[in-house]
């Protein structure tokens, strides 16, 4: 009797679970900062999530057997993350470099389009990353998702994003696409925070010079909702400002992190150190910013931030520092 009670109550659990789970959606840059806490939370929403990956292993596909048999059977949406780190450490800014950067945007966004639009209507969302360097740095106008671009082809990033955006909307023909443009994406287990925690830990952290220049954030709690916003939401579509509402400068965000650790905000960073760090072309991506306001995401969608203040969400970052992860917390809406 203990043996079929035993059965009956995991053939219901089991029947739960099954009932539970949203769809399938298959990630691209899953392994990396903003894919593994999008995994996290996504598994946690009560969705199936594949990642493609160079390597196989579990819930895994890889770009040759993606590239030979098409998406996995069942998947419902795609969100597009894939692309080599621009400012690895250690990484010489060459020519063959900025290739790669290139390619592993552009040419994989449009093998993955390919594909999408191979999947015979399977996939229902879309959603691919793309970066506010689309923008002219300035330090007074402000940007949101209506302002009109101007094309400058010798700005290497704004080539870039615009070029990464254009394949993704090829997509937009026959499935609902969202592109984020995303800011700094904050939180613990990678990103800025992990290059930054410990010069500002032990005292020594500060902004960048000249510090007046703009830094469009966003907390990766915030991030990983609007993404499952763009997922689940079939209104939404089109290019949406993936930052915070707060407008800030690099030294205004530096405050705000020394004061969530307790720590003193004394030194400022040379701008020549950046750029002999990772060359004066990509330097500029900290030592220049854009003023970027979410507008469609407040006005049209009604998006409520969790961390909308750049003080509260430097503090939560800090609190969740040890341990690495999970990357989001249990009760994470």
């Amino acid at each position: 009797m203990q043996f079929l009670c035993y059965a009956l109550i995991c053939i219901l659990y089991l029947s739960m679970e099954s009932n539970c789970e949203k769809g399938s959606v298959l990630i691209t840059g899953g392994t990396g900062f903003i894919g593994r806490a999008l995994q996290f939370y996504l598994r946690q929403k009560g969705y199936v999530v594949n990642i493609v990956s160079r390597k196989p292993g579990p819930n895994t596909v890889t770009w040759d057997t993606l590239d030979k048999s098409g998406l996995p059977a069942g998947t419902q949406a795609v969100v597009n993350l894939v692309g080599q780190n621009i400012l690895q450490p250690g990484s010489l800014w060459t020519e063959q470099y900025k290739k790669d950067v290139y390619s592993s945007r552009v040419n994989r966004t449009q093998d993955l389009v390919k594909q999408l639009l191979a999947a015979n209507q399977s996939v229902k969302a879309f959603v691919s990353f793309s970066g506010v360097g689309i923008y002219e740095p300035s330090t007074d106008k402000v940007y949101d998702e209506h302002t009109p671009l101007v094309a400058n082809d010798s700005d290497f990033f704004q080539t870039l994003t615009r070029d990464w955006e254009s394949a993704a909307q090829a997509a937009s023909k026959q499935i609902r696409t969202t592109i984020i443009r995303s800011g700094v994406v904050l939180g613990n287990g990678g990103g800025m925070i992990n290059v930054q925690y410990w010069p500002f830990f032990f005292g020594l952290g500060g902004p960048v010079s000249p510090g007046t220049q703009p830094l469009p954030w966003i907390h990766i709690h915030d991030m990983v909702r609007i993404i499952r916003l763009a997922i689940e939401n079939e209104s939404v579509s089109g290019v949406v400002n993936g930052v915070a509402p707060q407008i800030i400068t690099n030294a205004q965000f530096s405050r705000a992190f020394a004061a969530a650790l307790n720590r003193p905000c004394l030194f400022t960073v040379p701008g020549f150190v950046l750029k002999l760090v990772y060359s004066p072309e990509r330097a500029r991506i900290i030592l220049e910013g854009q003023k970027v306001a979410p507008k469609r995401l407040l006005e049209e969608f009604k998006y409520e931030y969790k961390y909308p203040i750049v003080d509260a969400a430097c503090k939560e970052t800090v609190a969740q520092f040890w341990p690495k992860t999970p990357f989001l917390s249990s009760h994470e809406k």
